[in-house]
This record gives structure tokens, C-alpha cells and sequence, in this order.
């Protein structure tokens, strides 16, 4: 068993279910959507990105550009809610918590890809 490529998996799933915990609810219903499971989201795909610096194959690259896309959309959706709760002042209505949520998805997806990539590379694995 490889550590690295353990803390590399464990970080990338870790990752995708994060963020598929605050997807999760309905759409408009912020008090569904907890900003702290955002907040995690968020540092843990940073550090999954960060992880995936060192791998040079084609594959990594993919995994890398995953990572950023999902980490784009995270960070997309925190200064969405921010903005509207801090500088704008009208709070999460449902337009906003719509707006957020769906950034998520869309990170969701992309934490997806990563995952079915990170199946097919170990699947593809041979002793």
C-alpha cells in the first residue's frame, strides 16, 4: 500500500462529499445549505489541488484541471453568499441560496469527474 496515493484518494473523496453534503436540499432553502460545510469544501478541495501539483501525466493534468474547475465554482459561490449577506446586506433569499447552490453543482461535478478518473486510474492499475 502507497501512503501517498492513499492521502491523494482519501482527500479527493473527502472533497466530493463535502460538497455533495451542502448540495444536497432544496435548492432555495438556505437554512438547508450550512456555510461551515461550505467553508470545508472549499479548504478541502485546496488542498486536493495542491495534492495533485506533482502528478505529471496525462491523467494528473486532468485531475489538476478538475480540481481548479471545482475550486473556481467554490470559491464563486463563498463570495456569492459574502456579497450578498455582508456588503449588499439582503441576506440569503432564495434567489441568492439558488445562485449558490447551483455554483456548488456545478463544483460537484467537476469533484465527479475527479473521482471517476481517480476509479478508472486505480482500476487500471496492475501489479
Amino acid at each position: 500500500m502507497n501512503l501517498e496515493k492513499v492521502i491523494f484518494g482519501f482527500f479527493i473523496v473527502l472533497a466530493f462529499t463535502l460538497n455533495f453534503g451542502f448540495f444536497i436540499g432544496e435548492i432555495d432553502v438556505p437554512h438547508q445549505h450550512d456555510v461551515f460545510e461550505l467553508f470545508a469544501a472549499i479548504v478541502v478541495n485546496l488542498i486536493a489541488t495542491v495534492l495533485k501539483f506533482g502528478d505529471r501525466t496525462q491523467v494528473g493534468a486532468v485531475h489538476l484541471a478538475t480540481s481548479l474547475v471545482a475550486d473556481l465554482q467554490l470559491i464563486a459561490a463563498a463570495f456569492v453568499w459574502g456579497y450578498s449577506v455582508y456588503v449588499a446586506g439582503i441576506g440569503t433569499t432564495p434567489g441568492v441560496m439558488s445562485s449558490v447552490v447551483s455554483l456548488s453543482g456545478g463544483a460537484l461535478a467537476a469533484n465527479l469527474v475527479s473521482v471517476v478518473l481517480l476509479i478508472g486510474e486505480t482500476l487500471s492499475l496492475r501489479r
